[in-house]
């Protein structure tokens, strides 16, 4: 290997431009040149953040379209009206206050939980290999690379140990890539297979994939289908209130011949009530709240939206090892084959142990039982590869004999006609998982070093199944969602470990090297079956391509590096918080406390808030609805606007902030559905149009029945009673299937509405008094007929237009 002349080691600046020397030194940096690079700000500091800055939460929350047109209005309002119907801007404050605290909350959670969860590499200084943080790395460290380790900056290749690198998620080109000293390597890139060290070349922003990065790990709010159907909403909304508006606003204080600053009033009051402020409001606070509740779970969600996402899932793809059993495994049978000595055949494993500096879980129960052979030497080293099933190791023995070895899977070592494998396939129905010693004939560097081996013993491995495993798969099959264990590992084994959890269908496993390579053909093998062996980590990601051809939301679980493809593709990807750190990279939810019984949690998360979303979005938008219908009305009618501020802020609080507050926060298992905006307007259109309607008549009956000086406040009042009574039916049908909390709740916005009826001061604040029998008892019939009107209109769009 080239040796080049330092970096800055003359105290200097460094070389500019991308042309800088490097310099490979096996103990790495020392303690004075790292300080000297941090002092010259070559340091790896690009931000690795899992939420917005508390600017940008403030910022976010208070600066919106809606808060700028109510703002302006309040300012209108607190000018030329008495102080209740000012109350509407108090309100804003206060939902401004509460989204701007959950989401700070939400931020405390998930950074606390970001660094529990953050990946550290092992760098070389001082000639010591620790730990260190991404953002501790300086320009030149010395960083060593295993299996599953994720390349954090860019750089060159100082040591390698047949170190094989996956750069598909940069690259697109799905073949590992064998490194050699010198070799350039890039951030975003992972080891897949042998071990390494490479020198950081470019650190921070310069770095390769370092803004992907940045973006990957943000905490964010927006690019969900939620999201993206309220802003269609609010699209919509916008334009339709802005014609409205002016038409209003022309008719009130151009058109009519009364008081100045009540018209002004009664013009703002028409207007308010249009904007949807709450729903935006409700929305945040809804996954704010859930991202706090799976935190308590030790469940990170490094993007906010797969909460949403995992709750649509209709087919989750889970790893068999990690997943449905645990990382570690126990030797619990040694079988020599063929005559050899068993005595001998622990040595070689013993020896194979030591060969491989990061072991997998396999080849740790083997170090854990057989004790290294002090006097054998490993000549070279062929790491384990998902894609060959197999690794090997080359000796130079204690008698100087030399002898090659292979340990892997038995199907891909023996010929298919190989009496053994009946054997074998005994063992796999038990769940047990085996290993193959073979002896080859050819050098570990011969393409074909594994053809004409000879078998010389079974190692019999007994997997842990984790506890929690038969009760999550038991909740996904009541749940619709139909588990698809795919597995690296024999099929027969993997079987009988999924039937051991109770998996339907898990007596019929398939071995994924026979089926289509097609993607339609595929995807139909993928639907009829349920448990799937011998999974190259290509075909797990076709695999996931083929059932999302289908239609079908798919979720991916795993822990290794042989997952990391799969996972990126999948419409959610979930790492336990001992995986790799590439998975841990490209997941959107880590499970830290490796339990895959949190996933239950975080489907119910994701199905409560999308569900009470959808809820409440009903409700917002019927007031919208009927807001701009009322103007409408009002503006064709040439009559005064019948409400003032005061009085749609109380019907606002009372049938829909305090109830939708409550429902969105409420638990909720009905799975997420599509089309979001059409099944929340297929709703609020026919409820608001009927709510307009049965106002606007008894506002019409009541003009025609009250004269005198307080006529309008009488009109008012009754049709506020009538706006109110079908607004309550409206709350009544959203809360359905009712429970004891969802019947209180809306007795209580019942009694508070009547409260202000009965008591003289709450009469005189919010200016509503009935006058009379004969209206008001005519306002209550006429809503009653709307409730009616509403429960029919309802279920005929039920059966007309299904979601």
């Amino acid at each position: 290997m080239t040796q080049r002349a330092e970096i800055g080691t003359d105290g200097g600046e460094p070389a500019a431009g991308p042309e800088r020397p490097v310099v490979h030194r096996p103990g790495g940096l020392t303690s004075a040149e790292v300080a000297e690079r941090v002092a010259r700000g070559e340091v790896n500091d690009v931000p690795v953040r899992s939420s917005r800055s508390t600017t940008d939460i403030i910022r976010g929350n208070v600066f919106t379209r809606f808060n700028a047109i109510i703002g302006v209005l309040w300012v209108i309002m607190l000018i030329v009206a008495p102080i209740q119907d000012s109350l509407f801007g108090f309100v804003i404050l206060a939902n401004t206050g509460i989204g701007i605290i959950q989401e700070l909350r939400a931020k405390k959670t998930l950074d606390g939980l970001a660094v529990i969860g953050e990946a550290k590499p092992t760098v070389r200084r001082d000639g010591v290999s620790a730990a260190v943080s991404t953002s501790e790395i300086v320009l030149g460290d010395l960083i060593e690379l295993g299996p599953g380790d994720k390349v954090v900056v860019d750089g060159e290749v100082a040591e390698a140990d047949n170190l094989e690198i996956d750069e598909s998620l940069l690259t697109g080109e799905a073949d590992p890539v064998l490194k050699k000293p010198g070799d350039p390597v890039m951030s975003g890139s992972f080891v897949v297979a042998g071990g390494g060290a490479f020198t950081a070349t470019k650190v921070g922003r310069e770095a390769y994939a370092a803004q992907l990065a940045e973006e990957a790990s943000r905490f964010t709010l927006v690019h969900s289908e939620l999201r993206s159907g309220i802003s269609t909403i609010l699209k919509y909304v916008t334009w339709m209130m802005v014609p409205t508006a002016i038409g209003l606003i022309i008719s009130q204080l151009v058109v009519k011949d009364t008081n100045f600053k009540d018209s002004v009033a009664r013009t703002v009051g028409g207007i308010v009530p249009m904007i949807p402020e709450g729903l935006v409001l409700l929305t945040s606070v809804a996954f704010a709240i859930g991202v706090i509740r799976l935190g308590r779970k030790q469940c990170l969600v490094q993007e906010l939206p797969a909460i949403e996402g995992l709750a649509r899932v209709d087919v989750v793809c889970l790893d068999k090892t990690g997943t449905l059993t645990e990382g570690g495994m126990d030797v619990t049978e040694l079988r020599p084959l063929n005559g050899s000595d068993e005595a001998y055949v622990r040595k070689v494993l013993g020896a194979l142990g030591e060969s491989d500096p990061r072991p997998n879980a396999s080849l740790q129960a083997i170090i854990d039982t057989y004790p290294d052979s002090e006097d054998w030497r490993c000549t070279e080293s062929l790491p384990f590869s998902s894609a060959r099933k197999y690794s090997g190791a080359a000796f130079s023995e204690g008698d100087g004999e030399a002898s090659t070895w292979l340990l892997g899977a038995p199907d891909v070592l023996l010929e298919a006609d190989d009496p053994t494998l009946a054997e074998i396939d005994h063992l796999n129905e038990q769940g047990l998982r085996v290993l193959l010693l073979a002896r080859a004939g050819r050098e570990l560097d011969h393409p074909d070093v594994a053809r004409d081996a000879d078998a010389t013993a079974l190692v019999v491995l007994e997997q842990r199944l984790r506890p929690d495993a038969a009760d999550t798969l038991a909740y996904f099959a009541d749940q619709n969602v139909a588990a698809k264990v795919i597995s690296g590992d024999n099929a027969v084994s993997v079987g009988a470990v999924a039937g051991k959890l109770g998996l339907p269908g898990a007596d019929r496993t398939i071995d994924a090297r026979t089926l289509p390579a097609e993607r339609d053909r595929m995807a139909t093998a993928l639907d009829e079956g349920s448990v799937f062996g011998r999974v190259t980590p290509q075909q797990k990601r076709d695999m996931v391509g083929a059932l999302q051809s289908h239609g079908h939301t798919v979720a991916m679980t795993g822990d290794g590096v042989n997952d990391v493809l799969a996972l990126k593709d999948a419409d959610i990807g979930v790492s336990m918080g001992s995986g790799s750190e590439a998975t841990r990279a490209v997941a959107q939810i880590v499970l830290l406390n490796n339990s895959f019984a949190t996933l239950p949690s975080v489907v119910a998360e994701g199905r409560r808030v999308i569900g009470n979303i959808t809820r409440v979005a009903t409700l917002f938008l019927t007031k919208t609805v009927y807001s701009v219908l009322l103007a409408v009305l009002v503006v064709c009618s040439q009559v005064e606007y019948p409400f003032l501020p005061r009085h749609l802020t109380l019907l606002s609080t009372l049938t829909i902030g305090v109830p939708a507050f409550f429902l969105a926060l409420a638990p909720n298992k009905e799975r997420a559905r599509p089309h979001f905006v059409r099944r929340v307007m297929r709703y609020a259109i026919p409820g608001g149009i009927i709510a307009a309607a049965t106002t606007f008549t008894t506002y019409l009956l009541a003009r025609s029945h009250y004269s005198g000086p307080g006529a309008l406040d009488a009109e008012t009042s009754a049709a506020t009673l009538t706006l109110f009574l079908v607004s309550m039916w409206v709350l009544a049908i959203i809360a359905r299937p009712y429970t004891w909390w969802r019947i209180a709740l809306v007795a209580t916005m019942g009694g508070g509405f009547l409260l202000v009826l009965v008591v003289p001061w709450l009469q005189d604040f919010f200016a509503l008094k009935l006058v009379g029998t004969t209206m008001p008892w005519a306002a209550v019939a006429i809503a009653a007929a709307g409730a009616a009107l509403l429960e029919f209109a309802w279920r005929w769009v039920d059966r007309k237009f299904p979601a």
